[in-house]
């Protein structure tokens, strides 16, 4: 496979606080900023924008103030008027949008780092709409090598970019990276430190790229989302019935087989995982996904053959 040569990237953001309570990435902005970084590194070949995504969220420690932010950077919301009734986290994504984008266009921002955390037991992962994004992959792989507290995977959710809905899909290039375990609320220091090295070793990747080092292809480990699954719940009421089983909790990304414990009843019953192949869970038990109707997430996993890249520096 030839060297695929792509242009630099000149101007990159890191977003934190897109969930108010989210606080690895709301801390993390809040440094960079206080040190004034959040325009421009020095001596660095791009622009670096530090962006505190919901600010109101922040402010009250929450995940959001109406709706959730990170569902509303699909192309209907951003196209979508804007009243006197319209929720705040729509028009805050239409802000964004102004700022690092406009969403597929040429002049949005080259990439887009979102930060995040789940209090399931997912270390450092990449979440991205695209699988054959060469500058993503290629980021995730440097981390892969370069972080050794903390496993590192790649999340693929199978989406066209126009419904991909959450912010890292403003710019050209982009990815949520995801760290847990973290209670929402709170922020734990060994987290802080994986996303803050995360973070300075994906800024060391571009560096290296934009100064025209070559990075070879080979392959890497793909995750890609087949199925949520929702707690057992009362017909009636609605209220959950089950807590996911003490044999899955804290097992993210460890094989789950078709018979294998999957929830707990609260009357001591278990219920087994009835599916057709064995998956790949993650998010499980996910706090902030119980409005969402999500217990769990399954993903398939493959290997992604990427190419050599290169910096072209003659294109922008």
């Amino acid at each position: 496979m030839s060297t695929v040569s792509l242009p630099a990237l000149s101007r990159v953001a890191v977003c934190g606080g897109t969930h108010g309570d989210e606080l690895s990435g709301v801390y993390l902005v809040r440094e960079h900023l206080r040190r004034r970084q959040q325009s421009e590194r020095r001596e660095s070949s791009y622009a670096l924008k530090m962006v505190m995504s919901n600010p109101r969220a922040v402010q009250q420690c929450r995940r959001y103030t109406e709706i959730d932010l990170n569902r509303c950077f699909t192309q209907a919301s951003l196209d979508a008027p804007i009243c006197d009734r319209t929720p705040y986290e729509i028009v805050r994504s239409q802000e964004l949008n102004a700022l690092l984008g406009p969403k597929g266009s040429a002049v949005a921002t080259d990439l887009v780092c979102d930060l995040h955390n789940t209090t399931a037991n997912m270390g450092l992962c990449f979440i991205a709409f695209s699988d054959s994004d060469w500058i993503c992959l290629h980021i995730y792989r440097h981390l892969q090598r370069e972080l050794a507290t903390i496993p590192v995977r790649y999340i693929h959710f199978d989406k066209p970019k126009n419904e991909a809905y959450s912010l890292e899909t403003v710019g050209k290039h982009g990815f949520a990276m995801e760290i847990g375990p973290q209670p929402h609320g709170s922020v734990r220091s060994n987290i802080f430190a994986a996303m803050q090295e995360g973070v300075e070793l994906m800024l060391e990747w571009i560096q290296l790229f934009n100064s025209g080092t070559q990075f070879e292809g080979g392959s890497v480990e793909v995750f890609t989302l087949v199925k949520n699954i929702d707690y057992p719940r009362d017909p009636d009421t609605r209220d959950i019935t089950a807590a996911i089983h003490p044999e899955l909790q804290d097992r993210d990304f460890c094989l789950l087989h078709p018979g294998d414990p999957l929830f707990l009843c609260f009357s001591g019953a278990t219920l087994r995982y009835k599916g057709k192949e064995p998956l790949y869970p993650f998010f499980v038990n996910e706090c902030a996904y119980y409005e969402k109707g999500i217990a769990l997430s399954l993903a398939r996993r493959r290997r992604v053959v990427i190419p050599s890249i290169q910096c072209d520096k003659g294109r922008q």
